[in-house]
């Protein structure tokens, strides 16, 4: 069940004094370096000031930490550096899009993160894929086992049969709890559970942009940062510069915040290509007049959390066309954005 004591306790810092907590707070995550952290301190900016609490930040942790979580799940996951990350794509459905069928690992990919916390507490976010019929049941489940919904939107345009998608939150001392709910909202959805996560694999011998039928390389190159190959989709992915907060928590660099570009391939080089950006709100008018410069049809402008600062906001796009030529002309729009590329696999 949710926390609600740690979830609101803690009084909130304006969101220039908790960007400047966050920035300093951030420093040992990036390297990895974090240790025995001791929990949120107040701290006073003045005489008469009201006290400043700084963000209690994740500490990094073991397959093996998470092994009940996993189990109460009942589906298997990995690490990405700070967090424990858990895919369900949803392989079960035939979603057709504008004549495309998309392929699952393009749009339609459940998945959800757990990060332990310095206070000892866990953090749960993440993004449900279900179809119309079964997005109130799941809601209702959600509820019952007091895990929250941040937004409840779209990720594709005029697709059939109708899916949305929902991203979920809980701030809990009990991570195992809060997977048992997890998993028996997922229970009210089709959706398929594997019993070994199963890698995309080239086969031997073949490279990468002959499997894929797309100049990856290309695309590297125009996008400024190595992709990705994950289910027969080409991935890019970049994240926010800043440190970010969820209430009085420290996120990990690239939970909650990332921008992406994934391109599935249509045969000579062409690809359907989805993703979204994430931008402050200073930075929206650029991506969405760039995203029709540069050939996208926009689909959704929104927030995934509730409480982040700074306050992130969603740009889903979707375009059709010759893949490089397509990261090239959207490029201009991650140059006007503060994103750095994704090291790794980590976030």
């Amino acid at each position: 069940m949710t926390d609600d004591r740690q979830q609101h306790a803690d009084p909130r810092p304006t969101a220039s004094r908790r960007c400047v907590l966050a920035t300093a707070a951030l420093a040992p995550v990036l390297t990895g370096a974090i240790g025995a952290v001791p929990p949120a301190r107040a701290a006073t900016a003045g005489p008469g000031a009201e006290p400043v609490h700084t963000p209690v930040p994740p500490v990094m942790t073991e397959l093996a930490d998470w092994a009940d979580v996993g189990a109460a799940l009942g589906a298997p996951g990995g690490m990405k550096r700070f967090m424990y990350h858990t895919p369900l794509l949803r392989r079960d459905l035939h979603v057709v899009s504008r004549g495309i069928m998309i392929d699952p690992a393009l749009a339609l990919g459940s998945h959800v993160s757990f990060v332990r916390y310095a206070d000892g507490s866990s953090l749960l976010m993440g993004d449900a894929v279900v179809t119309e019929r079964e997005l109130q049941p799941f809601s209702d489940a959600l509820y019952e086992h007091g895990i929250g919904q941040t937004a409840i939107h779209k990720h594709l345009l005029a697709q059939r049969p109708d899916v949305w998608w929902c991203h979920l939150h809980a701030h809990s001392t009990d991570p195992v709890a809060v997977a048992r709910g997890l998993r028996a909202a997922l229970d009210r959805t089709a959706t398929p559970f594997p019993k070994a996560h199963a890698a995309f694999a080239v086969p031997p011998g073949v490279p990468l942009a002959v499997r894929f039928d797309l100049d990856t390389a290309a695309i590297d190159a125009a996008l400024g940062t190595k992709g990705t190959a994950d289910s027969g989709v080409y991935q890019s992915t970049f994240v926010r510069r800043e440190a970010i907060t969820d209430g009085h928590l420290l996120l990990p660099p690239g939970l909650g915040s990332t921008t992406s570009f994934n391109f599935q391939p249509l045969g000579r080089g062409r690809a359907a290509v989805s993703g979204d950006f994430a931008v402050i709100a200073d930075e929206v008018q650029d991506v969405l007049t760039g995203l029709r410069r540069g050939g996208a049809d926009l689909v959704e402008l929104h927030h995934h959390n509730l409480t982040d600062q700074p306050r992130l906001f969603f740009v889903h796009y979707w375009a059709v066309g010759d893949a490089v030529t397509l990261a090239r002309r959207l490029r201009p729009v991650v140059d006007a954005t503060n994103v750095a590329p994704m090291k790794g696999t980590g976030a």
